[in-house]
């Protein structure tokens, strides 16, 4: 399969022993998002399913195993996650395991007909035109053609444990979002990432506050202080408090900048995501751009630094 600089797609590779890595392709954002066999007892346990792209190699993935796949974990429902689950379980003959909460929401979002409806109200409150909205929109569900969650899933809860790993409630970046621990392994989804840092959006029907929500879990993770993560994207993290802590400096630096941002005069989301994210960015840029911004907001608002206002029709946010 294709080859990069960074990773060969597809192909299992031993990261350490009983921790195999294959990655998958992604057609933008990072180009890449990583999967993971875990082995216990009776087999290999897949964690993340990719996009759902039909050319995910899934039998010759299992012919390279030395045991079948059982099991396969949810980390979140994003669709480079989550999109691939009905295929991956159809060809490994596994069962699907996810949150409880996070299903949930997957079943709103992936396997409703009213999603593009219920977000571009909630655009639209936010100060987004309705041009704009139209845009977001598009981008935002060009995904939807490929994800393939499992229906109906077995539902799993933060304290339970698999095959020996714990789960843990990692809320932020979904509201669902769930890390598997295991003798200071942590197999992180997207909850901690290095370079990047994961994306914090606000979105209808979520927790009120995502950021102060993942600031909270970064705490818990960093605490177990792990001796390796391995995440959705990039590479393995060895100091995982360390980069909590550059990553919460990072939350409070946008949060100071959001705050500098407004004044007494009321100010929607979208127009604060100008500020902290320019004017340039593209529709499916400035999607994240505007979510992120309300996290950051609604943030501000819960630690007494903004003030919030909604009429009925739109929110708007001050200095406080």
């Amino acid at each position: 399969m294709a080859k990069t600089s960074e990773h060969t797609f597809g192909m299992p590779v031993e990261l350490e022993p009983g921790v195999l890595r294959v990655t998958l392709p992604l057609p933008s954002g990072p180009r890449h998002v990583h999967t993971y066999l875990v082995r216990d007892d009776d087999g290999w346990m897949l964690v993340d399913t990719g996009l759902g792209l039909p050319e995910t190699p899934w039998q010759e993935i299992a012919a390279r195993l030395d045991a079948p796949v059982v099991r396969i974990f949810i980390t979140h429902m994003h669709p480079d996650h989550v999109g691939g689950a009905e295929e991956a379980s159809r060809v490994l003959g596994a069962p699907v395991l996810q949150g409880r909460l996070d299903y949930a929401q997957c079943e709103r979002v992936w396997g409703s007909g009213d999603w593009p409806e219920r977000i571009a109200d909630w655009f639209l409150r936010n100060g987004v035109p309705a041009g704009v909205t139209e845009d977001l929109i598009h981008s935002g569900h060009v995904f939807a053609d490929f994800v393939r969650f499992a229906w109906n899933p077995t539902l799993v809860d933060p304290g339970d444990e698999i095959a020996g790993w714990q789960v843990l409630a990692t809320p932020g970046h979904a509201d669902g979002h769930l890390c598997l621990y295991r003798d200071g392994v942590l197999v992180a989804g997207d909850h901690v990432l290095t370079p990047i840092t994961p994306a914090i959006g606000l979105y209808p029907e979520s927790r009120p506050d995502p950021l102060g929500d993942y600031v909270g879990a970064l705490g818990d993770v960093a605490a177990l202080a792990p001796r390796i993560a391995f995440p959705g994207h990039r590479d393995p993290i060895v100091d995982v408090p360390g980069r909590a802590a550059d990553i919460v400096a990072h939350h409070d630096e946008r949060l100071d900048r959001t705050e500098a941002a407004l004044g007494a005069e009321p100010r929607h989301g979208f127009d604060v995501s100008h500020v902290l994210f320019g004017r340039e960015l593209e529709p499916i840029q400035r999607r994240f751009a505007v979510a992120e911004t309300l996290s950051h907001l609604e943030r501000l608002v819960v630690l007494g630094r903004a003030g919030r206002s909604d009429d009925g029709l739109t929110v708007t946010y001050t200095g406080a």
